[in-house]
């Protein structure tokens, strides 16, 4: 008989979604669209898997995101040139929302039909490159001259045993024939391995040996380029995109269920996506998204699977051991926005280090080169010998006619380009973000108890990133204090993710005169105010602002006149 997958709206944001498999079984979930997980309204078999439940839940989410975007913010806009932008924002909008809704639909409609019979006899035990766990896996008994597949009784995930001569891990099975070999995420390169994947690191400076591959990548001809799926350069592992039981819950959990902070990271997985909705990324604060999925992420194989994928974007990417320390708490530091590119290795950090913490390990934090040299030249203003002075300078000359008519003429509109894959400030802090959750895994996987963590700028905000991605882990190293300098964070949020992760104080040190936060990064964030420029609010015991207005004169000055408390 022929599937189906349907979906409509009850009442309101009520959603109803209905699937019927190739062989006559039936599922329907009932939800509103903020529910995490929408309640089984009838079904047998198939409501036992979680895959097929995420993507069709996704899947109307989605549907209903494609038709309630609205154009009426945009017609309200006076000026034909931004109402012409703003239609075409919310028209990509909808072209993105129904784009993913296709997919999950299609993801949704196949295991449907091979999860609806499988053999009790025909059984594998193996790894899962879905859901990286040790599962059953039950061959699916399909129609006569149906191409074959298992299912992972853990997740849901439709699979087949990996090609690659001895192994028996089981890969993630594709809807269709089988045009390409299939191989494990292992024999993919898309983690480490799947036993030293669920690991420690020893101390920090282990974490190459800890990222280098077991075995040899197999399957380099069979991966597919996914960035433009998730918007803004993101570029998600075949795994992530292609495993049901990961694809479908980033879709049905992500911003569609109002998630933010600890309460998205309860369930499981921290999966980065930057940007709004709205732009085609998964959105949180702090520009954070962390996704539930399947199982425990951080210091976990899928924790491993995301940090991989990313390391492979950032090729910038190292933690380099500045010097060893006399038992004091490890300090991790980190650099940001127009201070990357300075020549000496501790890149201005030696003195303000030495003064607090004389006695600590020191690492820092190597990151996003690409990115930051990209975000360094936004506007034709170069920033290397000098171009830090000139940019500065343009922020603050937008206080006067000819310096707003340049920045707004100029700068504005490049920072501001619907196209947020092209826009080098987006870039830039969504790459803050992810390497922040890459931080955050490796640092979960350490022997340490504690660490100390300082950022400037773009650098703080990895810092805050790797703090509330640690503390998704109970039971990892923790968080002794964190130093945040002219912090590139949006002021205003629920810093209780943040605070949480962190046993003694977290400092926000902020100057009023700091040009760069106030103007330029105002208007790259649509008049959202820096913490760097005025303080991270709500402030509390444990989230403490520090005024250094008076020794900060401009973005560039926190190192050299600031003394940690």
């Amino acid at each position: 008989m022929p599937s189906s997958l349907h979906v409509h709206v009850i009442e309101g944001t009520r959603l109803r979604v209905d699937v019927v498999s190739d062989q006559g079984a039936t599922l329907a979930l009932v939800g509103d669209l903020t529910d995490l997980e929408p309640e089984v309204d009838s079904g047998g078999v198939l409501a036992e898997n979680p895959a097929l439940r995420s993507n069709m839940w996704a899947f109307a989410k989605t549907w209903f995101a494609a038709r309630t975007v609205s154009n009426a913010d945009a017609l309200r806009l006076a000026d034909p040139a931004e109402q012409k932008v703003a239609l075409k924002q919310a028209d990509e909008a909808r072209k993105i929302a129904q784009k993913r809704a296709d997919a999950y639909a299609d993801t949704a409609q196949w295991i449907a039909d091979v999860a609806d019979d499988v053999s009790l006899l025909d059984v594998k035990q193996a790894w899962c490159s879905s859901c990286f766990a040790v599962n059953e896996h039950r061959k699916s008994n399909r129609p006569v001259g149906q191409l074959p597949a298992y299912v992972c009784q853990g997740c849901g995930t439709p699979t087949l045993p990996c090609v690659a001569v001895g192994c028996d891990n089981m890969a993630v099975r594709d809807r269709g024939a089988i045009r390409i070999p299939l191989f494990c995420a292992e024999h993919c390169h898309e983690i480490p391995g799947f036993e030293k994947s669920q690991g420690t690191i020893g101390e920090l400076h282990d974490y190459e040996d800890f990222l280098r591959y077991d075995k040899p990548d197999l399957g380099a001809a069979s991966k597919i380029a996914v960035g433009s799926v998730m918007a803004l350069g993101v570029a998600i592992p075949l795994t992530l995109l292609a495993a049901p039981a990961i694809g479908g819950a980033i879709g049905s959990l992500g911003v569609f269920g109002g998630l933010s902070g600890a309460a998205a990271t309860s369930h499981g997985l921290a999966l980065l996506g930057g940007g709004s909705l709205a732009a085609g990324g998964l959105g949180m604060a702090g520009g954070t998204a962390v996704v539930t999925a399947v199982g425990s992420a951080v210091g976990g194989v899928l924790g491993a699977s995301v940090a991989n994928a990313y390391l492979r974007e950032d090729k910038s990417f190292r933690i380099e051991l500045l010097r060893p320390g006399r038992g004091g708490v490890p300090v991790l530091v980190a650099s940001g926005f127009l201070t990357e590119g300075k020549i000496d290795k501790w890149g201005g950090w030696k003195s303000i280090v030495n003064g607090r913490y004389p006695d600590s390990p020191v690492y820092r934090i190597w990151w996003g080169s690409k990115e930051l040299k990209d975000l360094a030249v936004f506007g034709g203003v170069a920033v290397g010998k000098g171009g830090a002075v000139a940019l500065a300078k343009a922020a603050a000359a937008t206080a006067t006619k000819a310096g707003a008519k340049f920045f707004n003429g100029v700068i504005g509109p490049m920072v501001a380009a619907s196209d947020l894959a092209a826009n080098p400030w987006h870039v830039a802090k969504s790459r803050a973000d992810k390497t922040g959750v890459i931080l955050g895994d490796l640092l979960a996987r350490t022997e340490a108890e504690s660490y100390v963590l300082i950022g400037h700028s773009l650098g703080a905000r990895v810092m805050v990133v790797a703090a509330e991605t640690l503390g998704t882990k109970p039971d990892g190293p923790r968080i002794q204090s964190a130093h945040l300098l002219g912090a590139a964070i949006g002021a205003k949020s629920n810093w209780d993710a943040l605070t949480a992760a962190v046993e003694d104080v977290v400092y926000g040190y902020y100057s009023a005169a700091d040009s760069v936060l106030k103007f330029i990064y105002k208007s790259v964030q649509a008049g959202e105010t820096a913490a760097g420029l005025s303080g991270f609010t709500p402030s509390s015991s444990k989230l403490q602002n520090v005024d250094v207005s008076d020794d900060v004169n401009t973005h560039f000055d926190y190192q050299g006149n600031v003394q940690l408390r």
